[in-house]
């Protein structure tokens, strides 16, 4: 009997054999069994970027025309009030130009911060002058302001990152329409003033309203970082009389929607109807068709704080 017992195989010993040999002649059997299944993975939220650190107090510059201290007396109450406003700004007279330039580029290799140039008549020249030394060195000018420039001002170079020019075209005096060298990218936009008739070469520095746009420029500069200019658009006005300009930055793009008219954009954007007329080259009450383009004046803000991180989808 014990031979016997000997000669038998274990059962359990017979069903693993044979299990072995099944898998063995169809191996495609494992794959459709069915998989445990797997935890749905949440996906991975990225956190928002960290906000931006504001860049240094900027160094203004501002600069007199000829005969400023009778003439250009609107540079000083300006630099008073960007003073008053925590800024250190101090004015020159345009015949030390250079001298000054070199001490706004040195100043700037030691101790990097925005720098803006303000200038009314020959002032004006020179803050161009002043923008053509930085650029040689490679130093960018944050904004550069001219009031009424002399006819005789050069373009304005690459270098400037916001260029802003308010002159009287028919202005013996002044009368400088500035423009940019080919392949600028930056911020442009220039306001002719003619039509006002109560503005001219020696009171167009003196306005409060034009102050208190600069200030406020000046005072958000800081928190605007530098950023692609590829969407700039350039504008050019010729303010309507009795009109008190609003300093626009640039232009931007944008699409027309179904429904839309140049008032509805208008009222959306918070611009005069006028301003969309020219920037646009057409007419005030132009039909406009869905999808094509519009130019609209629009203000460089600092970012809106970031929102709030997502929080994933629940499982």
């Amino acid at each position: 009997m014990a031979g016997l017992r000997d000669l038998m195989i274990d059962p359990r010993r017979l069903l693993v054999l044979a299990a072995v040999a099944l898998l063995a002649l169809n191996p495609g059997m494992v794959a459709g069994w069915p998989a445990k299944p797997k935890p749905a993975a949440i996906p991975a939220v990225a956190p928002p970027p960290p906000p931006a650190e504001p860049l240094p107090p900027p160094k203004i510059y501002l600069f007199r025309g000829a005969m400023g201290p009778i003439f250009s007396t609107g540079m000083d109450r300006l630099s008073e009030k960007l003073i008053q406003a925590g800024f250190s700004a101090d004015v020159y007279e345009f015949t030390i130009c250079r001298w000054i330039g070199d001490r706004a580029i040195a100043s700037y290799k030691e101790a990097p911060a925005p720098i803006v140039l303000i200038g009314h008549s020959m002032g004006g020249l020179c803050s161009i002058i002043i923008s053509e030394m930085a650029a040689k060195e490679n130093i960018p000018i944050s904004l550069v302001i001219t009031i009424d420039p002399a006819h005789a001002t050069d373009d304005v170079p690459h270098n400037v990152e916001r260029f802003i020019n308010i002159f009287l075209s028919d202005s013996v005096l002044g009368g400088g329409n500035v423009v940019a060298l080919p392949g600028y990218r930056g911020h442009y936009a220039s306001y002719d003033l003619k039509e006002n008739a109560r503005v001219s070469h020696i009171n167009i520095e003196k306005s409060d309203d034009i102050h208190r746009q600069i200030v406020d420029m000046v005072t958000r500069l800081p928190r605007i970082q530098p950023q692609a200019q590829a969407d700039a658009v350039p504008l050019r006005y010729l303010v309507p009389a009795d009109t008190l300009v609003e300093l626009w930055d640039s232009g931007v793009r944008m699409p027309v929607r179904r429904g839309d008219t140049m008032d509805s954009i208008a009222a959306a954007n918070r611009v005069p109807l006028w301003s969309l007329a020219q920037s646009n080259s057409i007419p005030e009450n132009a039909p406009l068709t869905p999808g094509q383009s519009i130019i609209v004046p629009r203000h460089l803000m600092p970012p809106e704080p970031t929102a709030a991180m997502a929080t994933p989808p629940r499982r």
